[in-house]
């Protein structure tokens, strides 16, 4: 499938349906943790209470997240989710009536942590679909289908938020948890029905051992880091952006400079897939890398809000192409065995990195304001841009035989 487009994948049988009912579930992922901090804030009034709770979801996430993978990579997406998303209602449950009775702290936030632990990758569960799917001469078209993918989570990561606020808002905060949970759920259920795109597992141990073993692969390696230091980026803008925003008498202008991003980002991804891209992916994604590397420089130079709107778009068209070709690199690093482990290994990285930063980047602009933020996420970036160009430079060197190109004598 060389010139394949989104309309040619899903056209493939069971594509459109599972990418759907995933893209269900994340849009519940993508307001849950906003619920949580609406939920709690509107039944204790307080928000370091709605932080804890909140914090401790998030923790667990990260954390509980790639076990829950290597579950599913063992024995199958059919068996493992409806388990699963029967303990996150039951865990969402358990922190409503929490909150309702007004219960210790510690208890909502364990409940908190509990649905955090409990909460499925529904954006890794679908890539591998896409990995199983697209392989032998299909796997041209990997980067087509990583790009839709980037594309509904940039959707949903875009809308959630907004939907679960306007439904908190709009009435009692609870009904906003009960909406996220219900699409996390049901998504997750109708994924689950799906058999016949799902991944194969295996039942021979040996290989079970050998595809985690490949989850060392130094090749693995660089895509965790490329997430990591992504994430830092993230978190130091989001901190980095509201506080330029304060600084210069328009605390207001924060949300509009990061739909302005979203939406470039949005743009680049779409526009990305459309075609096949010639370059090796380890070259393009160090081209991405220094891309926005070199893009972030104007952040310490912007003086106006338009500007910083124009910068924070031409920052965001890099960064969907890094995350398809991470996935890119990592379904070819790593054994198919591993993959659903492999790409919320990924996410644990990123958001790992974002709340690092987010806490790192609030002290820096304490004391330096705006640009100490924005020199967190420049170094983040550029850290990104150099293990990138380390990544294809050692590619190229194994392809030669050396680090450098090949020699030519004089005649």
């Amino acid at each position: 499938m060389p010139s394949a487009t989104y309309l040619t994948l899903l056209r493939i049988p069971g594509a459109v349906a599972f990418f759907l009912t995933a893209t269900t579930g994340r849009l519940g992922i993508a307001m849950t943790s906003l619920g949580i901090i609406w939920l709690v804030h509107g039944r204790t009034g307080s928000y370091a209470t709605a932080g804890l709770v909140t914090g401790a979801f998030a923790v667990a996430e990260a954390l509980a997240g790639p076990q829950l993978a290597r579950l599913t990579d063992r024995f199958g997406q059919t068996r493992v989710l409806p388990p699963v998303l029967l303990a996150h209602a039951g865990a969402v449950t358990s922190l409503l009536a929490l909150v309702e009775s007004g219960s210790p702290h510690a208890l909502p936030t364990a409940a908190g942590a509990l649905a955090g632990a409990t909460i499925p990758q529904l954006g890794a569960l679908s890539s591998a679909r896409w990995s199983a799917l697209l392989r032998g001469e299909r796997a041209e078209a990997l980067p087509t289908a990583f790009a839709l993918e980037s594309l509904g989570n940039g959707l949903c990561y875009l809308t959630g938020p907004a939907l679960v606020t306007a439904v908190a808002a709009s009435g009692d905060p609870a009904h906003g948890m009960v909406l996220a949970t219900s699409l996390v759920v049901g998504g997750g259920l109708a994924l689950a029905a799906q058999g016949r795109t799902a991944p194969a597992t295996t039942a021979d141990a040996t290989r079970r051992r050998r595809a985690g073993r490949s989850l060392l692969r130094p090749g693995f390696a660089v895509q965790v880091g490329v997430n990591l230091v992504l994430g830092l980026h993230f978190g130091a803008m989001q901190v980095s952006v509201t506080a330029f925003a304060a600084q210069h008498g328009a605390a207001d202008a924060a949300a509009p400079l990061y739909a302005v991003s979203n939406c470039a980002g949005l743009l680049a991804g779409w526009l990305y897939g459309l075609r096949r891209w010639r370059g090796a992916p380890r070259a393009q994604l160090s081209i991405a890398s220094a891309w926005l590397a070199l893009n972030c420089l104007p952040l310490f130079v912007a003086d106006s809000i338009p500007v910083m709107g124009l910068v924070l778009a031409v920052t965001g068209l890099a960064i969907p192409p890094i995350l398809v070709l991470s996935s890119v690199l990592t379904t070819a690093a790593v054994d198919r065995a591993a993959l659903t482990q492999a790409f919320t290994w990924l996410n644990s990285a990123s958001a790992a990195g974002s709340a690092g930063a987010a806490a790192l980047s609030g002290r820096a602009v304490d004391v330096y304001g705006a640009n100490g933020g924005f020199a967190i996420a420049s170094a983040a970036t550029a850290t990104m841009a150099a293990l990138a160009a380390a990544h294809a430079r050692a590619a190229w060197g194994r392809r030669t035989g050396s680090g450098l190109p090949p020699h030519r004598p004089m005649r």
